[in-house]
């Protein structure tokens, strides 16, 4: 899977782990990515969006539970 946010496209960064020393390693910052059950386009599927997104609300989550019947 792809470490990239499906609203707002942010992905992995990478840099350096730095010791005492100075000695340099390289390493790589993942995003925290979440599956969430959103509406997309009217239609609900599971996408991954970053923890920032879910938080301003830039994902509109869908709802669970019984679809209501038409009044007959």
């Amino acid at each position: 899977m792809a470490q990239r946010c499906e609203i707002c496209g942010k992905g992995t960064m990478s840099g350096h782990n730095v010791s005492h020393a100075h000695n340099l390693s390289k390493r790589v910052w993942n995003p925290n990515l979440q599956r969430v059950r959103a509406l997309s386009g009217g239609v609900v599927r599971t996408l991954f969006a970053c923890t920032r997104c879910l938080r301003s609300g830039r994902v509109a989550k869908a709802v669970r539970g019984r679809r209501s019947l038409p009044a007959a």
